[in-house]
């Protein structure tokens, strides 16, 4: 029998050298072969771990996008936090594991759309709909007048204005827009504005 320790490790080189492949091929295109070569082992070890490309798919697929979402739902069950303090933990979150990982975005995006059932099997619409963030929005728009606006308008905003330019940025600097560290700068503005932009949404009148 392998030691436990080494058991993990090779696990884990599959699952690193899954998420880039997949990551930069896509689910289609991705052999199984590729994934052991990147990982550094033999084909064999790989097929005895996962058993198959879809049985890892699935896995790295469900980690990458917990790793998207699992980050918020603290800050959004907080009741202890305002809305605005929420806001901008949301945003910061993000920008921090988009920095960190510019290509996750697209990755979850792309697979997704063309894999919905993996995602609706394993996460629940309750993460936000039932949370003291969406309890504290809706009080906030009724505050100010915007109780007839759903509420599902500022989420979508506060995620596009967050995610969006990460999922551009291949645009954004191959055509010379910005160069990579402009990006990341233009990254950290947004950081503080995009807070504002939510928040003069939500009192405007």
């Amino acid at each position: 029998m392998k030691p436990k320790v080494k058991d993990i490790s090779a696990e884990e080189k599959i699952k690193e050298a899954a998420r880039k492949i997949f990551t930069k091929k896509g689910y289609a295109a991705t052999r199984t072969r590729d994934i052991a070569e990147e990982a550094g082992l033999n084909l064999a070890l790989l097929n005895y771990y996962f058993r198959s490309k879809e049985k890892l798919f699935e896995i790295v697929m469900m980690e990458n996008f917990l790793q998207f979402v699992a980050g918020i739902r603290v800050i959004v069950y907080d009741e202890e936090t305002s809305l605005d303090d929420k806001i901008e933990k949301i945003v910061s979150h993000y920008i921090d594991q988009l920095l960190n990982n510019p290509d996750l975005p697209l990755f979850v995006l792309n697979e997704m759309h063309n894999n919905p059932k993996i995602i609706k099997a394993n996460i629940s619409k309750d993460i936000f709909f039932k949370s003291a963030f969406m309890k504290q929005l809706i009080e906030a728009l009724k505050k100010n007048g915007k109780q007839k606006i759903n509420p599902v308008h500022f989420i979508m905003n506060t995620f596009s204005m967050t995610i969006f330019p990460f999922v551009a940025s291949p645009i954004i600097i191959g055509l010379g827009v910005l160069k990579e560290q402009e990006f990341k700068a233009e990254m950290e503005v947004r950081r503080k504005q995009i807070p504002l932009w939510i928040k003069a949404m939500i009192i405007s009148k």
